[in-house]
């Protein structure tokens, strides 16, 4: 059963127009109350307007408020949400790890629950077909950035992700109708990711942004749209170390979902470079 509704909710409250917020705070605060309730009724619950909610749906990404209440009714049967938590002033290895241990599936759960499946298809499609793909990311991100590169060099895909804004300007100033930008940004609103993402833009060239959940700068400049879960940050930023397990999470899935597409020719190259790795280890 499809789920993450309440979560979604949770991640855009913030962000949302008075009147959607509205709506998103009365579904927080009575999710039951939802499921057996049509617009008209939810928004007259709400002291809103039957527009807004469907203006909130639309906001939250989702095919209409049937899909909401749909995700809601499998958030309400599957409730296994414990939160963020973070460290204390001289916290014990034991209690660290047990927290870590849970912060980080938490993370990656609530990720799952509001991957938007058909952009996903889309971001690996567009990765599939193009000729050359530049991954940009600043600080934690390049971490994500080089990881997927690797992963996409190992399959004889050709792809780069450097740190010299002036490199990667050069490389989206030449790239042509079949290259692609891949921006990735957890806050969605780093500087220099924005920079690049807009210079692809008015180069004509295809983008994918990678962002935490919600309306951003650079979720806006894409062409096709991945999100994790907005991670609750707590004040020693365990909540960072969280959203970088989601998106090399993500990360995952999208190399292993481009792998069973071509899956001959990904065990192929994946021996090759596996053989070569092993030549280098030999005396």
């Amino acid at each position: 059963m499809a789920k993450g509704g309440i979560k979604m909710l949770q991640n855009l409250l913030e962000q949302l127009p008075a009147s959607e917020r509205k709506i998103a705070a009365y579904i927080l605060d009575h999710p039951h109350a939802v499921l057996n309730s049509t617009v008209s009724e939810l928004s007259e619950l709400a002291n809103a307007s039957g527009a807004a909610v469907v203006r909130l749906c639309k906001s939250l990404g989702l095919n209409g408020f049937q899909d909401l209440k749909v995700r809601i009714a499998g958030d309400l049967a599957n409730s296994t949400d414990q939160g963020y938590r973070d460290i204390e002033r001289g916290e014990s290895i034991y209690s660290i790890v047990k927290k870590t241990t849970s912060n980080s599936i938490q993370s990656i759960r609530d990720t799952e629950e509001i991957i938007n499946y058909e952009e996903l298809e889309k971001a690996v499609n567009a990765l599939i077909l193009a000729k050359n793909i530049h991954f940009f990311g600043i600080g934690a991100s390049q971490i994500i950035a080089s990881d997927l590169q690797q992963k996409l060099l190992r399959i004889n895909k050709q792809a780069t992700a450097f740190t010299d804004v002036h490199l990667v300007a050069t490389l989206i100033a030449n790239a042509d109708k079949d290259d692609l930008v891949f921006g990735v940004s957890y806050s969605g609103e780093t500087p220099e990711v924005i920079k690049m993402m807009s210079l692809a833009k008015e180069k004509g060239v295809k983008t994918i942004s990678f962002t935490k959940y919600g309306q951003s700068t650079i979720a806006s400049l894409g062409d096709i749209r991945l999100f994790t879960s907005l991670s609750k940050e707590a004040p020693f930023r365990s909540g960072a170390t969280s959203s970088r397990l989601a998106q090399l999470y993500l990360i995952d899935i999208i190399f292993l979902t481009l792998a069973t597409r071509k899956y001959e020719e990904t065990v192929n190259y994946i021996d090759k470079t596996r053989e070569a790795i092993e030549f280098l280890k030999k005396k």
